[in-house]
């Protein structure tokens, strides 16, 4: 019987490839519809695991801490993420709340606390309980982290409103930034390597 592990199936069109090693910055193609089949992981599971506990970290920061401090004339405020989500749904516009708490809190919430708990297994060589079910929702939770668009949003905030007020970017914003960084790195790549690893 044919050992199925050395082949790759392009998930568009189905077409059939026997997997290669590739060099760093590779990824190999679709011949027949051009989409990505496989790329160069180079990070160790130990690797990526201290990222994702590093980014578990940074997501307390960038939610506990405050993004921006702004003030005027001796009066001063300061918000939060969670405080942008409440503000917003206090208004008509409820559901643009339950949004933005979903992709810029739980999104990657989910994504750091699913790649801790696989990774974790995966250091002693195992599937987690769930593997299956984790990684799917790995790979779907991915279209919905948009911390990079709520930091571009805030940088453009603070901007626009330097001339007007006193701006001071909090300890949130420069951890949302790190955090943005850290998890297009290593949750919005292909963590299907993982299935042929374990």
């Amino acid at each position: 019987m044919t050992d199925t592990r050395e082949f790759i199936v392009c998930e568009y069109c189905d077409a059939v490839y026997r997997k290669s090693s590739l060099a760093r910055r590779q990824s190999a193609i679709c011949a027949r519809c051009g989409a990505v089949l496989q790329r160069h992981v180079g990070l160790s599971v130990q690797q990526r695991l201290a990222l994702s506990v590093t980014a578990a970290i940074l997501l307390i920061y960038s939610n506990y801490y405050p993004v921006m401090s702004i003030s005027l004339q001796g009066v001063s405020n300061s918000a939060t993420l969670w405080d942008s989500v409440q503000i917003l749904s206090q208004g008509s516009i409820t559901f643009i709340a339950l949004v933005a708490a979903l992709t810029i809190i739980i999104a990657p919430i989910l994504q750091v606390v699913l790649l801790i708990w696989v990774l974790l297994f995966a250091l002693g060589h195992r599937r987690s309980p769930g593997f299956a079910l984790c990684m799917r929702a790995l790979e779907s939770l991915r279209p919905w982290n948009m911390l990079e668009v709520c930091l571009l949003g805030a940088l453009v905030a603070v901007i626009k409103l330097a001339g007007l007020l006193d701006v001071v970017p909090g300890i949130g914003l420069v951890a949302l930034a790190a955090l943005s960084v850290l998890l297009i790195y290593i949750a919005g790549r292909d963590v299907r390597d993982l299935w042929d690893r374990l």
